[in-house]
């Protein structure tokens, strides 16, 4: 079996100013901070001896691993995002980085959500992928408008309760 895997499909290049900050910080602490520690700490496992049976000496090298993908990744996808940092002309309308407010239809729950950039999406915060199927049915909808999203759960229509855009 080839270690061969498709491409994944392409994300949309767009990030908030607050995203893009947080990735440009992400990348300067695993170059500046966290690749030296581990960089040091591999030279001292490897001073040890054998190798082969060096736990201490696998596991930094397979840290160091993931920090140069992270690196490299990084490197790679900051270049190409835009930074949206302004909102629309049509603050009534939701559009990339807008904070809404939903109600779901069948069970009366409302939902807050924002529409970020597939680089920052965080459940917790509420933040979701302008690539993601929610965010996309809600692309251009207004207050009181009413919409159905074909979520992993099933089809479930939404009415839009309010539309915010932070200020920058």
């Amino acid at each position: 079996m080839s270690r061969w895997r498709p491409p994944g499909e392409k994300s949309t290049a767009l990030i908030t100013r607050e995203g893009h900050d947080r990735l440009k910080a992400e990348l300067d602490d695993l170059w500046r901070v966290r690749r030296p520690e581990v960089v040091k700490a591999l030279a001292a496992a490897a001073a040890e001896g054998d190798r082969s049976e060096n736990a201490e000496y696998t596991y930094r090298k397979k840290q160091l691993g993931e920090i140069d993908r992270r690196v490299r990744y990084l490197s790679k996808r900051l270049p190409a995002l835009r930074v949206v940092d302004s909102a629309p002309s049509d603050r009534e309308a939701v559009f990339f980085g807008a904070q809404v407010e939903l109600e779901n239809l069948a069970s009366g729950d409302l939902l807050h959500y924002r529409i970020v950039g597939p680089d920052e999406t965080d459940a917790a915060r509420g933040y979701i992928s302008i690539d993601s199927p929610l965010a996309r049915a809600l692309l251009k909808k207004r207050i009181d408008d009413e919409f159905a999203a074909d979520l992993p759960a099933g089809p479930t229509r939404f009415a839009v309760v309010a539309v915010e855009y932070p200020s920058a």
